[in-house]
């Protein structure tokens, strides 16, 4: 188990059944960047991937990348 693994389960007993928005959650990360800066770039990267996984299956089904 990976460190981090340990806050994603916290989170997913404390509030895995609650609904959120993406605004709610995109609220969140920039609070959480103000207070943690160094973690900038690791919030960028986890908010661009969430961003895009719908782009990455598109291009998985339509066989984009095939060769």
């Amino acid at each position: 188990m990976y460190f981090t693994d340990r806050g994603i389960e916290e989170l997913d007993e404390r509030r895995g059944d609650e609904q959120v928005t993406l605004g709610w959650l995109s609220e969140r990360l920039r609070e959480f960047v103000d207070q943690n800066p160094e973690f900038e770039t690791a919030i960028e990267r986890l908010a661009t991937w969430l961003a895009r996984t719908d782009d990455e299956d598109d291009a998985s089904a339509s066989g984009a990348g095939d060769d």
